[in-house]
């Protein structure tokens, strides 16, 4: 009878339990404690609870992505919209679940560089580095565009375009600025009331309006336009590039998994209701994003209750990027610098010089690339595949040893799926690519790109 497997949770709760019993004699204390040592720290990391975090993670991830899912159910119709939605959903909580486990077994995980490391080397920890920094400025730059756009369409295009996103830069900056997350974590509460509120207005602006178009229940469309409504969905689960940052600053890491699944309980549930509910009253018409959808008015008022999740997304984005650096520069081969957690001018200087680089390089690319939301798609489809799902697989094969996974039934279908899953991976960024890299030519044909750091008004007519 083959050898019963200890489970991966099992042994990764055991090793966490030997972590703990074995830092009560160590002289340099918490494993996790990823900024050094915080007992005598002026500047303690390590507060958040699990609620908190589970508001972080609810704030960064749902608030442009439930933009973007009425239109994506236009594009590929309600049944293929609601299995996207539901089956990416159930997906994308396993390999949250995974990256908890990942970091509970590895301490002083702070980020992706820090995986990349474990996985392969130096050479792993400055390409998922290089990758997590990139992406995560090209989502602040998002948040810069939408930002302008919320701007625009509230005042009719009363300014000039570059000032807005120059504005809504320049309050994403300030308010990325306090040094720990639980600093943020109570905006965040604030971002969650402002999009729940802002989609509500809108499904009721389009319930009042009346059905405008009929509901398809198949799609006739190309690969590469199909595909294209499946990375807005990718997108809208593209939270896990967090996670890891997420975890170094909670209380108790080991409570992840109640702030993963209230998360994914939670934003599963809104993309759904506001897909099937705007899509149904909009038909054809729907346009992205979503608050769009309603008469000229009500998008004012939608838009200016959002204004809050877009810029609070934005800044938890912009500062688990800045956190990555910050890191990077005052720990090195595990020694952490005094500068991590004092309020030393070294430290603040070089942590308001970050966040000011960030947010100046999300502004210009904002501005300057004319074709910003589909390179987004590109670099979504390259870094957020796999840092939502393949990511995970090469984790849990990593967790594994080559020894267990064939041993039970049971181990050969999670070797299965997590095979899978990095197969999946590989296909959502090659197809993904495909698809936005289509679009972008397609729109050079048709000439539908502004010009860089243009005054045109871009707000919702």
């Amino acid at each position: 009878m083959p050898r019963r497997s200890p489970s991966i949770e099992a042994s990764v709760e055991a090793k966490h339990e030997k972590q703990h019993a074995h830092t009560d004699v160590q002289p340099h204390g918490n494993p996790f404690d990823v900024y050094g040592d915080e007992e005598s720290a002026e500047i303690k990391y390590r507060t958040m609870v699990w609620w908190k975090a589970a508001a972080l993670m609810l704030a960064e991830t749902v608030s442009l992505g439930i933009l973007s899912i009425p239109s994506a159910f236009a594009s590929v119709g309600m049944p293929a919209g609601i299995i996207l939605v539901i089956g990416l959903g159930v997906i994308a909580t396993a390999t949250g679940y995974l990256i908890g486990l990942f970091k509970l077994r590895y301490p002083h995980v702070h980020n992706m560089a820090d995986a990349g490391e474990i996985l392969a080397g130096p050479i792993g920890r400055e390409v998922l580095g290089t990758a997590q920094v990139v992406f995560l400025i090209f989502v602040c730059g998002s948040h810069v565009l939408t930002g302008l756009i919320a701007f625009d369409t509230i005042t009719a295009g009363a300014s000039c375009s570059v000032l807005w996103a120059g504005v809504a830069a320049i309050i994403c900056l300030l308010l990325t600025i306090p040094r720990t997350l639980n600093g943020i974590s109570y905006m965040s509460v604030a971002s969650f009331i402002s999009i729940i509120t802002a989609v509500l207005i809108t499904m009721i602006g389009v319930g009042i309006a009346g059905h405008k178009g009929g509901v398809k229940v198949t799609a006739n469309l190309s690969f590469a336009s199909g595909f294209l409504a499946v990375t807005d969905i990718i997108f809208a689960y593209a939270g896990h590039v967090a996670f890891f940052t997420f975890i170094a600053e909670m209380r108790e890491p080991k409570d992840f998994p109640k702030a993963l699944f209230m998360l994914q309980l939670a934003d599963t549930t809104l993309y759904l209701i506001v897909g099937i509910v705007v899509y149904a009253y909009t038909g054809a018409g729907t346009v992205s994003p979503a608050l769009g959808n309603t008469g000229v008015v009500l998008r004012r008022i939608a838009y200016g209750i959002a204004l809050p999740t877009i810029i609070i997304a934005g800044v938890i984005n912009g500062h688990v990027c800045a956190k990555l650096i910050f890191i990077r520069i005052f720990r090195r081969n595990g020694v952490h610098s005094r500068h991590m957690t004092t309020h030393s001018w070294s430290g603040w200087l070089t942590w308001i010089g970050i966040c000011v680089g960030i947010w100046a390089l999300a502004f210009v690319i904002a501005e300057v690339i004319p074709f910003f939301n589909d390179l987004l798609g590109v670099i979504s489809s390259i870094f957020a595949s796999w840092f939502t799902y393949g990511i995970s697989g090469v984790f849990w094969f990593h967790l594994t040893p080559a020894s267990e996974r064939w041993t039970t039934w049971r181990q050969k279908c999670k070797s299965i799926f997590w095979g899978a899953i990095v197969l999946m991976g590989c296909l959502l960024m090659v197809a993904g690519l495909y698809a936005s890299i289509n679009s972008i030519v397609q729109g050079y044909r048709t000439g539908g790109f502004p010009t860089p750091f243009t005054c045109a008004d871009l707000g919702l007519a």
